[in-house]
């Protein structure tokens, strides 16, 4: 007969065993529910980051000159980057007759047709030269965005000069949206600065990178500009990774993105100027009751202006895929001096975050409260614009995808 001792030790390892069994129950379950939220406020911000749709007087396409100073300031190095890099000789190019084009980032237009345009007299310019006599080239274009991207806007404005097949790719660009080795050309322009996501971290009150009292990457508080840079890195990692299966050996990956001079804080540029200004706006709309308290504590922009250094380290160090044809960076005309503070500044700015702020704040009516405040107070506090501020600078890169040996490979698996 067993001793009540034993049995008394029998019940302690079934009840430990099932408190283990409860603990590991809950422990995947707590996981799964914090992946399924951060799936369902991935899925919620990425739907939100769009710029404004249709064309009327707030919408991007009507307020779009600042990004169509980008495209056109760097055409003459896009154009230079493809004819001196795009070789048809090659074995990966020799029995090219289409040239596949895609534009990540595209928004709603018009400024992606005009990036599209030049590309492709680039292309059949390099063309021509090493193909005399040669059959004419056919272009297929792809135009991604998000799923809250305005199509219908950009597909009406579609080019009747267009010498190409167009289709629209919605969806988020950090993961593969195209089979591989089926991109000649890939391109974004003012797209990468915007992350997948807040950090979980500046916006949960118990971590040290809480950004509290902020509404981005101002630089000053280290543990949130680690953050930031984290989500950063970790997105263009995903973003590279993705494009890497994409392009064929030898294709090209041009990229124009925002970012900051070596050791200049976000805080010390006009731009950041203007964030904080939005975030002071915010403050005071709470104060006023406007808007509760706890929703502005929470908000934070998606951005990122990332560095030259932080760029080499990206693609050299940590993806390996490409290498980097050209880098050159520049200063937009139009970031000279203060913002501007007539309408056109007004609507540009409500054409980017109105669709952020509506996700976020909810209900319409407000977004045009946030707005209407901003103007008014704008024009009584410009004088923080005032004294020395440098330029955020503009980043031109050019990537070439490695072409891989398969013979080799084969040696060494």
């Amino acid at each position: 007969m067993l001793s009540s001792h034993y049995c008394h030790r029998v019940l302690l390892v079934e009840v430990y065993f099932a408190t283990l069994v409860l603990c590991f129950s809950y422990i995947r379950w707590n996981l799964e529910s914090h992946r399924e939220m951060a799936n369902v406020e991935n899925k919620t911000l990425q739907e939100s980051i769009h710029m404004t749709g249709g064309d009327g007087p707030c919408s991007y396409t009507q307020n779009s000159s600042f990004q169509k100073e980008v495209v056109d300031a760097t055409k003459g190095i896009v154009m230079k980057g493809i004819t001196e890099t795009i070789d048809f000789k090659s074995p990966c190019f020799d029995s090219w007759n289409k040239v596949v084009i895609a534009d990540f980032g595209c928004s709603a237009g018009p400024n992606t047709f005009i990036a599209v345009k030049n590309m492709i007299e680039s292309v059949e310019l390099k063309y021509r030269a090493q193909k005399q006599g040669s059959s004419p080239l056919e272009f297929q274009v792809f135009f991604n965005d998000l799923t809250g991207n305005d199509f219908n806007t950009l597909f009406k404005a579609l080019p009747s000069y267009q010498k190409y097949y167009a289709a629209g790719v919605p969806g988020s660009f950090f993961v593969r949206l195209f089979p591989k080795s089926s991109l000649h050309i890939a391109h974004s322009s003012y797209a990468l600065h915007w992350l997948s996501r807040v950090p979980r971290q500046v916006v949960d009150p118990q971590s040290p990178a809480w950004n509290k009292g902020s509404i981005h990457c101002t630089g000053h508080d280290r543990e949130v500009r680690k953050a930031y840079l984290a989500q950063f890195l970790n997105g263009m990692d995903d973003f590279l990774a993705a494009r890497a299966q994409e392009i064929v050996g030898g294709g090209l990956m041009i990229i124009h993105v925002p970012g900051l001079p070596e050791g200049v804080l976000m805080s010390q540029t006009n731009t950041g100027r203007l964030y904080d200004f939005l975030g002071l706006c915010l403050a005071d709309l709470a104060k006023m009751g406007v808007l509760n308290q706890e929703k502005v504590d929470s908000f934070n922009l998606p951005l990122y202006y990332s560095t030259v250094k932080e760029w080499e380290e990206i693609i050299i160090e940590r993806n390996r895929c490409f290498t980097i044809e050209s880098m050159k960076t520049w200063t937009h005309p139009m970031l000279h001096g203060k913002p501007s503070s007539g309408e056109s500044g007004y609507l540009q700015f409500r054409a980017i975050f109105e669709g952020i702020l509506k996700q976020h704040f909810g209900e319409q009516n407000v977004v045009d409260q946030i707005f209407s405040y901003l103007v008014n107070k704008f024009a009584e506090s410009s004088s923080m614009f005032d004294g020395l501020m440098h330029n955020q600078i503009d980043i031109c890169i050019l990537l070439k995808r490695k072409i891989i040996n398969v013979k080799l490979v084969h040696i060494f698996h």
